[in-house]
């Protein structure tokens, strides 16, 4: 017998497909649109050497704004709207490969450990390119000096003037295939897989977990989507703060066009000590906050407006 405040999770069988992708494209989009520049700080953050260009998150963004402008904050984002992909294959995996596992064991930690880092295997297989352009775009303006790839003068000052653009988008790639061929777009994909993966299957079950206990400690007639919401960022902190070693790694692999996973992590130990491997952190924490918010009552939310007529009033929000 289920318990009185407990959370019942909402299965894959329980949903009409139809209304979930159509709504998930548009709820994935705004997320992505919301976190963007936090994301680009924390590139620009762990890509540089010390402390060289920005002190910290506060201070990168108030410099890139000053000398950049709003639009400094956005760049790379067009070609990073091509994630679009990912995230529709993102929440298919996940949700198949928990009701696969579901017939083997009824644990649901066992199911979002397998689910969320089956997902993020596949999510990153088409990410991966997409991160790449996009965080030589992030680099462009006042990290420039810190990328292998720089966007011509012309195409500079034709997106200072219009905003958000394809054309440094289009003038990256090119300089990328001509320098490192096809691979080019896939360096640092094992590093991505050894950062991603195990943030995914550590999100999806410490969410659950930190749902759950919430459940048993708020009033039995508080709505579950508000317990999900503050579960969400709690479980993102944890996951960044465990898996930041390898995000950092993955960022100087990606930027830096460095071929070995193992070699960069054992000369940022010699260069910048072991603190190197908090670069990025309290950003990436920020950044992951919003966005576990968003995702959460946005994904929940999907789910409860997806769910099959038969099953609406059987799920409380």
């Amino acid at each position: 017998m289920q318990q009185k405040g407990a959370i019942k999770i909402i299965e894959w069988e329980d949903l009409d497909k139809r209304k979930f992708y159509s709504l998930g494209v548009f709820m994935t989009l705004t997320t992505r649109a919301t976190v963007y520049p936090a994301s680009l700080i924390r590139t620009r953050l762990q890509v540089q050497k010390g402390k060289t260009l920005y002190s910290g998150t506060l201070d990168a963004f108030c410099k890139i704004l000053r000398a950049e402008g709003v639009h400094g904050l956005y760049r790379g984002f067009m070609v990073n709207t091509l994630t679009l992909i990912s995230g529709q294959a993102y929440i298919t995996t996940y949700e198949l490969v928990r009701k696969y596992v579901s017939q083997y064991t009824p644990s649901n930690t066992v199911k979002s450990v397998m689910g969320g880092g089956a997902a993020s295997l596949v999510a990153q297989t088409i990410t991966v390119p997409i991160d790449v352009v996009s965080q030589h775009l992030m680099m462009q303006g006042q990290g420039e000096h810190l990328t292998r790839f720089k966007a011509k003068p012309k195409m500079m000052l034709a997106a200072s003037k219009r905003g958000l653009t394809f054309g440094q988008s289009r003038d990256i790639t090119v300089q990328i295939f001509a320098a490192d061929g096809f691979r080019g777009f896939y360096r640092g994909y094992v590093a991505s897989l050894l950062t991603y993966i195990p943030n995914s299957a550590l999100w999806w079950p410490f969410y659950h977990f930190y749902a759950e206990r919430l459940s048993l400690l708020a009033p039995s007639e508080c709505p579950h989507l508000i317990l999900q919401a503050l579960a969400g960022p709690m479980a993102a902190a944890t996951a960044s703060t465990i898996t930041n070693p390898m995000d950092v790694v993955r960022a100087r692999v990606q930027v830096e066009g460095r071929s070995s996973v193992v070699e960069t992590f054992k000369q940022l130990l010699a260069e910048e000590g072991v603190w190197v491997m908090t670069k990025g952190l309290s950003a990436r924490i920020i950044s992951s906050t919003p966005t576990s918010v968003l995702i959460v009552v946005g994904y929940e939310t999907l789910k409860r407006l997806s769910l099959r007529a038969d099953l609406v009033e059987s799920r409380r929000w």
